[in-house]
């Protein structure tokens, strides 16, 4: 897709230090731009690259004043790092189909009910009953069971797993080969020390506009529902058990568990590869670093915590002054 500067202050709500007609195709870092492409400036430690760069545009604050000559035409807004996410997005949107698409070999039914210029890949199969938003795209090998309800304007990629009866809300995008909906881990131990399974009859809901990535699993409920809230953002290869909620505008990083029925409250995050023990609660707000083992309860909002298991932050420092010179002679 091409842009001139021009374009770009309009589409941005910016303004042009430079040549209205210089022209990208492309994106690049700042420390890396060439001609033809755009980069951006919003951290003060790369402004030494400013100076140097070779791209065609660069979008600035509109509170930067350079120290020595730009080659670059400047577009200059409010808040950079923010119209660079705002632009990635126009473009990415604007490159996907638009066309109602069924795909070689796709399989839906006449229950199944289909919005507006909906995108269904080859290979992948639609559910009786199933309902399936305006303007979603579902890529090839996909698998959406019998009633199942997705939203409007969502991205399923390749591989993908949604078993029967989920509920996934508008804007939801889910990375290839996750599985929504499996049974969780549910067995009853017997007198002759054998296990017998529970089974699964819940569901997964998912809300408005959460990101769920490559490898991920989330469990559905024994009788009711494991619930992802809104604006919620999970990284690849997490696990999610039954009946587990998810408090809106959470963030979880790679590999993170989170075992069954704890529930976690809103704007937390959790850095890769923590875990979280059953049957807990987490205050909103709650910042834990990576790798933290959580056993109990975190009951008061705000706090961070650290190690393994889990300390609040200071509590941490403390412990770890004292274990690092253990040995020590």
């Amino acid at each position: 897709m091409e842009f001139t500067a021009k374009q770009l202050a309009q589409v941005l709500k910016g303004t042009v230090e430079g040549d209205p007609q210089a022209t990208v195709t492309s994106f690049a870092k700042i420390e890396h731009g060439k001609p033809g492409q755009l980069c951006f400036f919003a951290n003060p430690k790369y402004e030494k690259y400013v100076y140097t760069c070779r791209a065609s545009v660069l979008l600035v604050n509109k509170d930067f004043v350079p120290k020595e000559t730009v080659t670059s035409t400047m577009v200059k807004v409010d808040d950079a790092y923010k119209s660079l996410a705002d632009l990635l997005k126009y473009v990415s949107t604007k490159r996907r189909t638009d066309k109602r698409h069924r795909g070689f070999r796709s399989s839906w039914f006449l229950t199944t009910k289909f919005g507006k210029k909906v995108y269904l890949g080859s290979h992948s199969y639609v559910g009786h009953h199933a309902k399936v938003g305006d303007y979603t795209k579902i890529y090839e090998n996909v698998y959406v069971g019998d009633n199942t309800v997705i939203g409007s304007h969502c991205i399923i990629y390749p591989g993908v797993v949604i078993y029967p009866g989920m509920v996934i809300g508008d804007n939801v995008i889910i990375h290839a080969n996750a599985v929504i909906g499996s049974d969780g881990f549910g067995n009853a131990p017997l007198p002759d020390g054998t296990w017998e399974k529970i089974e699964h009859i819940g569901n997964v809901i998912i809300g408005n506009n959460v990101e769920i990535g490559a490898g991920t699993t989330i469990d559905k409920s024994e009788m009711e529902s494991t619930i992802i809230g809104n604006g919620v953002k999970i990284d690849n290869l997490c696990q999610i058990a039954h009946n587990v909620q998810i408090g809106d505008n959470t963030v979880m990083a790679a590999q993170c568990g989170i075992a069954g029925s704890t529930k976690i409250g809103k704007n937390c995050i959790l850095a890769g590869q923590v875990g979280i023990a059953g049957h807990l609660n987490i205050a909103d707000n709650t910042t834990i670093g990576a790798q933290c083992g959580v056993i109990g309860n975190i009951r008061k909002s705000g706090q961070v915590f650290l190690g393994s298991p889990a300390l609040p932050l200071k509590n941490y420092l403390r412990s770890y002054a004292v274990f690092k010179r253990q040995g020590e002679e």
